[in-house]
């Protein structure tokens, strides 16, 4: 999660010495003054000097997975749909940054990785297309950052992978687009369609709308220029591309554009339109959105399954509080229906109950627990049962009774006492253990944290998810873990490979990490008595970028805001608040109870989406669907009832704390007065 802040008291030092730093970093440039680190025709000489020595394939079998990196490629091999094929990508750790050119096949059935070495394989980079067809592997463009992203390098080069053989090959024709990377390309029958991009000049960035075809029988590539009139996309970079018959749809995308102000600064817009193009025409038509859409949102991704596309994952500014921006990473699954261009989110289906599931496991502990306790939350699943087998939802009235009853029965008070157990409110009060409350009644949430510019691909009916970058707090944390999902079911999410431990190397001495401290000396002398407060507290801070890669879990999640075992300073704990709501998808109101708002009403005021979502899996309409809609807002309740609460609680005390604040700078300030 990353924050800007703006503060209007800071003088001009602060901006000039920015604006210095930028000017000399731009000269340096310009005047090609690098450390041998950063100079990039050196460092592409001795990687092509490297694959000289080359003399045949090599094929490593078993190896460890891939490093953490994002911006790569991940495609299903054509010629064995069990098998991923991953190529390049980039790594930063906050201080260097490092571009594989690193070809590895992934069996999905072994769970085994292979690492390709070829003579004459292309340099490093990132931010590439790679399509396949036949038994070939195209890859076309792309970017090589020096190691402290001094210089950029943007390819034009075009290249083949024989996947029968491992060998690679570099085609050099004529009328090719120019240098770039962000750019997307798909394949249409026997064409390769390449549209949009950014190219780093240096003094500027260039954001292309150009579109180029080549052509895989006649090796031969193109370019479609609009005709005078023509309805076209305006220029993006990093948007969305993908085919379905006869129809190629963009979606979305981000670019730049100078602000009319005095400084002539730029500011980046999130695009949200929606196109199509006819390859048999090449016109360009503007798509109505329908059905419920993803918001602006930037760095997703998307591939396509017979037919409806999915798009997963991206990245949300937020202002908060007026002066921090909070970056919302999503980890939110939407479809798009190919055939009547209808937008509608992918929720995963009503599962198990949490009973039977524990038992099927054989956690005996945990079944005695849940034994004890029938009334409270198992008699909401034996409603569902009843429900499901009686046909009383003819009329609406029976419908709003089945929902008051499950509402009733989600309302039932459970509090922990101090030595860590849960009391129902009911007459007869049962106790059971923290943990086993935690696990039976909040089970486990396996899914992929939020991210930006993952891989996603589809073979076999399931949906693969890889690598991507996301930010907590201030740093940035690349990941190399793998999620499956299975896209008939939309019953789970799989973690295939877990995320490893993220490393970050915190810069020392730097200039804007002093400058940030001397903010928050600032900040504390303007407000005496916010700043005695916060000195009553002061205590280690937390460091929880291990827990920023991994999976959220609901009582992590709870743990996390409650802060157990340590003392948080408010600014630690606004920041937890906002992590916990971006992984959890909280921003959403469409799937997020408001504060206090029961089950009743929560279905109530989001029942369309509930409903959209539900007829994605059962194509029932009517009492039916709007059953169907009903259990899955149930199951999103129950998910984050335990969560809302514990932040509800937080940002009283947070709320408290300040208001506690206030009152002892207004009497500090009142006692001097007096004493003047």
């Amino acid at each position: 999660m990353g924050k800007k802040t703006k503060k209007p008291g800071k003088g001009k030092e602060k901006t000039e010495r920015k604006t210095a730093k930028a000017e000399e970093k731009r000269a340096r440039r310009e005047g090609k003054k690098f450390s041998p680190e950063d100079d990039i025709d050196a460092i592409l000489l001795s990687i092509q000097k490297e694959e000289a020595k080359k003399k045949e394939v090599h094929v490593e079998e078993n190896v460890p997975a891939p490093s953490p990196r994002s911006n790569c490629t991940l495609n299903i091999n054509p010629l064995k749909d069990t098998e991923l094929i991953l190529y390049g990508g980039e790594f930063y750790n906050g201080k260097k940054t490092f571009v594989y050119g690193d070809l590895f096949r992934f069996d999905v059935e072994k769970h085994e990785w292979k690492l390709i070495s070829s003579p004459n394989s292309p340099p490093p980079r990132s931010a590439h297309q790679a399509v396949a067809w036949k038994n070939y592997l195209y890859i076309f463009g792309g970017e090589f950052t020096s190691p402290n992203q001094e210089r950029f390098h943007h390819y034009k080069d075009f290249w083949i992978l024989d996947l029968k053989t491992n060998q690679w090959e570099q085609v050099n024709l004529k009328g090719c687009p120019s240098p770039r990377s962000g750019h997307r390309m798909v394949l249409y029958k026997h064409k390769i369609i390449v549209f949009g991009g950014f190219y780093d000049t240096l003094r500027e960035v260039r954001y292309f709308n150009d579109l180029y075809v080549f052509d895989l029988d006649n090796y031969k590539w193109q370019e479609i220029k609009p005709r005078p009139g023509a309805m076209w996309p305006s220029t993006r970079s990093g948007f969305q591309f993908f085919l379905y018959q006869d129809e190629i749809f963009l979606y979305g995308g981000y670019s730049k554009e100078i602000s009319s102000d005095k400084n002539n600064s730029e500011k980046g817009i999130v695009h949200s339109d929606m196109w199509s193009l006819d390859p048999r025409t090449w016109d360009w038509n503007k798509v109505k959105k329908t059905g419920m859409a993803p918001g602006p949102r930037a760095g997703s991704s998307v591939c396509v399954h017979k037919k409806r596309a999915m798009l997963f994952g991206g990245v949300v500014d937020i202002e908060v509080e007026g002066d921090v921006l909070v970056s919302l990473f999503l980890n939110e699954l939407y479809g798009f229906q190919l055939d009547n261009h209808r937008w509608y989110p992918l929720e995963l289906r009503k599962e198990k109950s949490t009973k039977d599931k524990l038992r099927n496991s054989g956690k005996k502990a945990n079944d005695e627990a849940l034994d004890d306790v029938p009334d409270q939350w198992e008699s909401e699943i034996t409603m569902h049962k009843k429900y499901d087998n009686l046909d009383i939802l003819d009329e609406t009235v029976d419908m709003e009774s089945y929902i008051e009853n499950v509402s009733q029965q989600m309302s039932t008070n459970i509090a922990f006492d101090d030595c860590g157990s849960a009391a129902s409110s009911s007459k007869n009060p049962t106790l059971i253990s923290k943990e086993a409350f935690k696990d039976s009644f909040f089970p486990e949430i396996v899914k992929p944290s939020g991210r930006i510019n993952c891989c996603i691909t589809v073979g076999k009916d399931i949906l693969y998810v890889y690598g991507g970058m996301m930010e907590v707090k201030d740093r940035e944390i690349t990941l190399d873990d793998m999620y499956s999902l299975n896209i008939s079911k939309l019953d789970e999410w799989k973690c295939i490979i877990p995320a490893s431990e993220p490393e970050w190397i915190e810069a020392c001495e730097d200039e804007e990490e002093d400058e940030d401290e001397g903010d928050e000396d600032e900040d504390e002398s303007e407000d005496e008595g916010n700043s005695a407060y916060e000195s009553e507290d002061t205590n280690d801070g937390f460091d929880n970028e291990g827990n920023g890669a991994a999976s959220i879990q609901i009582g992590d999640a709870v743990g996390v805001i409650k802060g157990e075992g340590k003392t948080l300073r408010r600014k630690e704990k606004r920041l937890r608040i906002e992590q916990i709501r971006a992984n959890l998808g909280l921003s959403d109101s469409q799937r997020t109870p408001m504060p206090g708002e029961s089950l009743k009403d929560f279905y109530k005021r989001t029942n369309m989406y509930w409903q959209m979502a539900a007829h994605e899996h059962t194509q029932h309409t009517g009492k039916e669907l709007r059953k169907d809609g009903f259990d899955l807002a149930v199951v999103r309740y129950q998910e984050l009832k335990p969560i809302l609460d514990e932040l509800a609680i937080l940002e009283a005390e947070q709320k408290a704390q300040e208001e506690q604040g206030i009152e002892i700078s207004s009497k500090k300030m009142s006692g001097k007065k007096g004493k003047n």
